[in-house]
């Protein structure tokens, strides 16, 4: 698969280097662009003939993901079965992640050791501050 980016992703921060949000698909415009004429040696332009089979399209590995927004969603899912955690906050997604580690599913867009991990520590700070204060 080819990862379309824009001419000059590489050079600037604001337009991708180090940053992966940032790099995104522009059209290459300009008299004498290289890209635009489909030079030899330059980065390939988004045009007919890249798209995937449609069988396969929106699939990861061959599978069809799952999308899930909360714990009633997670109850429908099987062992082998991919998953996406959707956008939700960071209260639910905890317990998302928590549920999901308790039923050992894979998830396929958060590593959900790294993140418990991560938001435990905030948690058992924000936890001791309270108890200063109280005292």
């Amino acid at each position: 698969m080819v990862k379309f980016l824009r001419r000059t992703w590489g050079r600037y921060s604001k337009l991708g280097k180090r940053r992966k949000k940032k790099q995104i698909w522009r059209r290459p415009t300009g008299r004498d662009n290289k890209m635009r004429e489909k030079r030899k040696g330059y980065p390939s332009i988004v045009s007919i003939g890249y798209k995937k089979d449609k069988k396969l399209r929106g699939k990861i590995k061959g599978v069809q993901p799952i999308l899930v927004k909360n714990i009633r969603d997670l109850d429908k899912t099987k062992k082998g079965d991919l998953i996406l955690v959707g956008k939700v906050g960071k209260k639910k997604k905890i317990e998302l992640l928590k549920k999901a580690k308790e039923m050992k599913l894979e998830i396929q867009n958060v590593n959900p050791v790294k993140f418990l991990k991560k938001n435990k520590e905030k948690k058992g700070e924000e936890v001791k501050e309270k108890k200063n204060e109280s005292k």
